[in-house]
């Protein structure tokens, strides 16, 4: 594994996940659903293991 882009991979869900709730408290709620899930996405996808055949 590499831990200098877990790093980065969990800095950017972090930032996603933070605008998230500052859009949800501004009341963009279609921007803050977007970024939730795009938090949910990046925190829950390996884009590091390759492909497999």
């Amino acid at each position: 594994m590499k831990p200098k882009n877990n790093f980065f991979r969990d800095v950017f869900t972090g930032i996603l996940f933070t605008s998230g709730i500052f859009g949800f408290m501004s009341g963009e709620f279609v921007l803050s659903t977007l970024l939730f899930g795009a938090a949910s996405l990046s925190s829950n996808l390996d884009l590091d293991r390759g492909i497999e055949l």
